[in-house]
């Protein structure tokens, strides 16, 4: 299968596991310096751990966590989709511009929340990256429902 939407699938992949990476190089040192033994924690949740560090005025060590776990929602319907594009041979061209549009808005997203977090901007661009994924969306729907 060669088809260009195959490369920004890949490029968010490699941009959530950087995130990944990025998160624990930020959260462990807060960890610390909160005063968290995360070899002491036992049971706890993202969240648990979340208010622990904000209680400890580690709050922007929490951005780049909750950025990683928005990596992981809507963004599925994303990689789901544009795998049946290239599958279907409507990976090419519109498609891939469009897919390469929600990568750039997603990391443009993630950027934004990890240094200031404006929830205005954040939504900007969320709703922005949201349009491009519905017309991904709509258009997987027309090749494969409607044809």
């Amino acid at each position: 299968m060669d088809s260009a939407i195959l490369g920004p699938v890949v490029a968010l992949a490699a941009w959530t596991m950087i995130i990944w990476i990025w998160m624990y190089a930020t959260r462990l040192p807060a960890m610390g310096r909160a005063g968290i033994d995360g070899t002491k924690v036992v049971g706890s949740t993202g969240g648990a751990l979340r208010d622990a560090l904000i209680a400890k005025g580690e709050e922007k060590a929490s951005w780049v966590a909750d950025n990683y776990n928005h990596l992981h929602e809507a963004p599925t319907v994303f990689y789901a989709v544009c795998l049946v594009l290239a599958m279907i041979g409507q990976g090419d061209n519109l498609n891939a511009t469009i897919a390469w549009a929600y990568v750039g808005l997603r990391v443009t997203h993630s950027l934004v929340q990890i240094f200031s977090n404006r929830v205005i901007i954040r939504f900007a661009l969320f709703a922005l990256s949201s349009i491009a994924l519905m017309m991904l969306v709509a258009h997987s729907v027309m090749a494969v429902l409607l044809h």
